[in-house]
């Protein structure tokens, strides 16, 4: 085709995938500003319900322990009921638990205590099927060349979250009070439920997308009728539960999966326990953590939306789908280790920029949801995503009961900031050393 005629090809075009990845963008910085209310008002809650950092630590993993379990269950409904439907019902349930968290202070001592473990167990419940829905929505309204830029933007509104609502939130528990902050973001989250009942389609169905942009995705290896149609006859009864144990004998994916655990350990640390830390380590306010909390997550933000540009960049320029994903996570991720230098420095100033630093490199190395939307068979891709997901997010378990028997032993972040950076380490052996090729996974049917 000469450069003329694409040309007038792009000018027709319609742009209605990006219309969709901005819809991710904006449900993922919901979901991860949900996520964290509780470390904005743990310091407040913390004090009013006589919590010790164990116990913090116990009540901050209370998301992950039901976020992991229902990983492959709710991957499972995906496949079988569509993504619009499950995302929107887990998007309503979510933000009801946690506008309800706000009433946790009417209680107190150990009811008090179980009431809002509970709520956050169900928060993550609820949670469960988003990333995987991500996922599948990329691979249905994105080509081969396109997913990992849609994949790092959607991904980078866990940054954008803190950016917009970590000083919102702060100024919030500062002002008016630590449950006002579940109350506010309870109601943002139900409007954005209805925003996305009212907006979201499949490629086959969306009401605006032309047929100049259905070609051009299906073409480039969209997988547009993953909700459609054709693919419901054969998914009639959901995936078959077989595929679980091809996918974890597969040596890519188990490589995959170990990266994503690591990855996740930075980001459960931000989530949890550093506005904590900043208070606590650094003396800070909750209001000025609020703040200061936007500059690592807004460089976060702008590695996370770079490492899929360039992700892309390569893929183009190499043909190489392995070197187009391993090339920023493994570099991002040996930046990210610059974390531990913050137990070097004094200045809050210093502080501040290595964790920028950090999470700027986090963002780059965040590909994790592009290799599930080029590896995921097309008949298990909420499946596939939910085990990603499950294996991932085990370290929002583990990362804030281990920080906080940390600080429990030594007084001290220091150790939890060499936890921390160690696990960048081993995301990036993973990724050069066990994960192999990346290539899409065929599963045997029969």
């Amino acid at each position: 085709m000469s450069s003329t005629v694409a040309s007038a090809v792009d000018a027709r075009r319609s742009r209605v995938r990006l219309l969709i990845v901005t819809l991710l963008f904006l449900v993922t910085t919901v979901n991860y500003a949900d996520r964290a209310t509780l470390s904005i008002a743990g310091t407040a809650l913390a004090k009013d319900l006589s919590l010790d950092p164990v116990a913090m630590g116990y009540i901050f993993s209370a998301f992950g322990w039901s976020y992991v379990a229902a990983q492959v269950p709710g991957g499972w409904l995906l496949d079988r009921y569509g993504s619009k439907w499950v995302y929107a019902f887990g998007i309503l349930i979510w933000s009801f638990f946690t506008l309800l968290q706000g009433m946790v202070g009417f209680f107190t001592g150990a009811t008090a205590v179980t009431v809002l473990f509970l709520l956050r167990l169900l928060v993550g419940l609820a949670e469960a099927p988003s990333f995987p829905a991500n996922a599948r929505i990329v691979a249905a309204w994105f080509p081969g060349n396109e997913r990992g830029t849609a994949s790092a933007f959607f991904n980078s509104g866990q940054y954008f979250a803190t950016v917009i609502f970590a000083p919102l939130m702060g100024w919030i528990a500062h002002d008016f009070g630590w449950p006002y902050v579940f109350y506010v973001m309870g109601a943002l989250g139900i409007l954005v439920g209805i925003i996305w009942i009212k907006t979201m389609y499949g490629p086959k169905d969306h009401p605006g997308i032309n047929e100049a942009e259905f070609d051009y995705i299906r073409d480039g290896g969209g997988l547009v009728d993953l909700d459609g149609t054709e693919n419901a006859s054969a998914t009639d009864n959901g995936p078959k539960w077989n595929y679980i144990g091809q996918l974890l004998s597969n040596r890519m994916m188990l490589g995959v999966y170990i990266g994503q655990f690591c990855i996740n350990t930075l980001t459960y640390f931000f989530l949890t326990w550093f506005p904590v830390y900043l208070v606590r380590e650094r003396g800070l306010s909750i209001l000025q953590a609020g703040f200061v909390a936007t500059l690592p997550a807004l460089c976060g933000f702008i590695g996370g939306v770079l490492g899929g540009v360039i992700s892309d960049a390569i893929l183009r320029k190499t043909n190489s789908l392995t070197l187009a994903r391993k090339i920023p996570i493994v570099g991002g991720m040996l930046l990210s280790m610059t974390i531990i230098a913050c137990n070097y420095v004094e200045g809050q100033a210093l502080v501040i920029g290595f964790m920028a630093l950090a999470f700027f490199g986090k963002g780059i190395g965040a590909l994790g949801w592009a290799v599930v939307s080029d590896t995921s068979p097309k008949e298990a891709g909420g499946v596939s995503g939910g085990l990603f997901n499950t294996f991932g997010n085990l370290s929002s378990i583990t990362t804030p009961i281990i920080i906080g028997y940390i600080l429990a032993a030594t007084g001290s972040f220091n150790g939890a900031l060499v936890f921390v950076g160690a696990n960048a380490l081993v995301a990036a052996f993973a990724y050069l050393v066990i994960v192999g090729k990346i290539e899409r996974v065929k599963l045997r049917t029969a």
